[in-house]
């Protein structure tokens, strides 16, 4: 049975003990519609291009990178900068077990969603005992730690060369096929995690996130439990990072630990979050995909786009602080999106 009910410019649907709301003025949904409506057209657009379609599955599963980091930045106040980590997590769980035991993308992600909850929550005392810069620090060791683990135990994770030889994510007999199906999952992936990340910022749980990065000093005099919300947010949060790292070894049908666990990986998606816009989960797509192109861009350039590259981002960092979904925000204050600001400290 189902019952809809007026509420203040939204429609309430319930059916039976689930309340779902849909905001009538247009306002609301137009602008996140159209974008959705674009970034599907883009693989029929480019079906014809696989090197067009990998960079565009490869922008959006950094942007899901970037989302769950924006989140993490708020709910725990800290700056993490090791998200790498648990992309190596993900990436070799899925690999060793396709590899070993014959498992398909859909046997290996509920191991690669325990394992990145396992090491999560094993990790996440360190969102209560270390702070500022020596949580950063921290983080920033971990995956240069696993990274040396991979050349240690090559008979393992194989050095430098990789684990190969991974169940593809998609095997439809048609190469051109793969590709084009293999972005949809990707936008797919991505659309889920902001709708999760959306949802967890305009909860109570966003509001306790909120008055943790503000301050946690206030918030623990009030009496919010921050310790225990801080753990939540990291582990949740890694997981979701975890599952890239399967997507991206089930889709290339290969992961090497010399590829995505070393600092250049970190600070790539560290710039994506920063010049999409510091805070903002949608600012994190926007900067994902700006960054991905203008790396492919200036490949064209040959040898110089190594010099070119970081000089724009910088330029583009002291230029713009609000980033570029900052632009957008100004013109069109009144679009509704969830936004917290990071604090500066």
């Amino acid at each position: 049975m189902v019952r809809v009910e007026h509420k203040r410019g939204r429609l309430v649907f319930h059916i039976k003990d689930l309340k779902l709301e849909w905001a009538i003025e247009p306002r609301y949904w137009r602008n996140p519609l159209l974008a959705v409506g674009g970034l599907a057209l883009l693989p029929i657009f480019f079906s014809g291009r696989p090197d067009m379609l990998t960079l565009i599955t490869t922008a959006t599963v950094y942007a899901c990178i970037a989302i769950s980091m924006g989140w993490q930045f708020v709910g725990i106040g800290r700056l993490n900068f090791g998200p790498q980590f648990f992309v190596g997590i993900g990436g070799f769980t899925a690999a060793l077990l396709s590899i070993h035991l014959g498992w398909g993308p859909l046997q290996t992600l509920p191991i690669v969603i325990l394992m990145g909850l396992i090491f999560g929550l094993m990790l996440s005392p360190l969102t209560t005992i270390a702070k500022g810069l020596y949580f950063s620090v921290i983080t920033l060791i971990l995956p240069l730690v696993f990274l040396e683990f991979t050349y240690v135990y090559t008979g393992i994770f194989r050095g430098e060369s990789g684990l190969s030889g991974i169940a593809p994510l998609v095997n439809l007999g048609m190469v051109k096929l793969n590709y084009v199906v293999s972005c949809y999952l990707s936008l797919v992936m991505m659309l889920v995690f902001l709708y999760i990340v959306d949802k967890i910022l305009r909860s109570r749980i966003g509001l306790y996130a909120a008055a943790i990065n503000d301050d946690e000093d206030v918030a623990n005099t009030m009496g919010l439990n921050i310790n225990k919300w801080k753990i939540v947010c990291y582990t949740i949060s890694s997981a979701m990072i975890a599952v890239t790292g399967w997507f991206i070894a089930h889709y290339f049908s290969t992961f090497a630990g010399v590829t995505y666990l070393p600092l250049a990986f970190m600070l790539k998606i560290l710039l994506m979050v920063m010049v999409g816009g510091r805070g903002e989960i949608y600012g994190s797509v926007v900067g994902a995909y700006f960054v991905a192109s203008l790396e492919k861009g200036l490949t064209a350039l040959g040898p110089i786009h190594h010099v070119l590259f970081p000089i724009i981002l910088l330029i583009l960092l002291f230029t713009l602080p609000e980033g570029l979904y900052g632009l957008y925000r100004r013109h069109k204050y009144r679009e509704y999106f969830p936004t917290i600001r990071v604090r500066k400290r």
